[in-house]
């Protein structure tokens, strides 16, 4: 009776032993999935935050190109709609996060978010090319108005 009575123990603490272990293994995934999920929302504004800075330089440019006619005319069309673009795929991915990353796969989240960093490490470049070429441009304009002051 005595080992009846040790081996339903030692069982029961296996049990026991087992859906602590069970409940550890959810914890975490929960816990990773949570860190997914605010993970995303961070690349999200930081995308937007870039797209954002991107059409406010690309305005200034257009702004200064506008005043001063010798200089080349960029699309300023195409590059609004360029910028209107990413804002709006970004907006899709906005209403993905929060309509489906409550039941999508761990992969799943995981691929939305290597998108969005290869999407911000693409426009990097070109964020920085635009910051140099406005800097350029405004050299060029006080270079202008340098000489027709001294003109």
């Amino acid at each position: 009776m005595n080992s009846y009575l040790t081996l339903g123990v030692t069982a029961c603490f296996a049990i026991l032993i087992l859906l602590a272990g069970g409940a550890l293994l959810l914890r975490r995934r929960q816990n990773r999935r949570g860190l997914s999920i605010r993970n995303l929302l961070d690349l999200a504004d930081r995308l937007e935050t870039d797209l954002k800075t991107c059409r406010s330089g690309l305005q200034q440019a257009h702004a200064v190109m506008s005043l001063n006619p010798d200089l080349p005319a960029a699309s300023e069309q195409d590059a609004r709609h360029a910028v209107d673009a990413g804002l709006r795929a970004l907006l899709q991915q906005r209403l993905w996060i929060r309509d489906r990353s409550a039941g999508a796969s761990q992969h799943d989240l995981d691929e939305t978010a290597a998108s969005m960093r290869d999407a911000r490490d693409r426009l990097q470049p070109l964020l920085q090319a635009l910051s140099q070429a406005q800097t350029d441009l405004n050299s060029a304009m006080r270079e202008q108005i340098r000489r027709e002051s001294d003109g």
